[in-house]
């Protein structure tokens, strides 16, 4: 699951450009996320913390 969380965000633009995939939640990939929600006005989960709603976004942008 962490593995395709990385894997998404890495098709966003200027998020996790040669970010790692190797499945690891670490705060390299914490910062991606925060900076996701920031730059896409996702409400509703804690800053970094990829919740349902950033999931939501984040599929809905990548693919589903």
């Amino acid at each position: 699951q962490v593995t395709d969380l990385q894997e998404r965000l890495r098709r966003i633009p200027n998020v996790y450009d040669n970010g790692p995939t190797d499945g690891t939640y670490d705060p390299t990939l914490t910062a991606a996320v925060a900076r996701f929600q920031l730059w896409y006005g996702i409400r509703g989960d804690e800053d970094g913390v990829y919740g349902d709603d950033t999931r939501r976004d984040l599929e809905s942008r990548t693919g589903g």
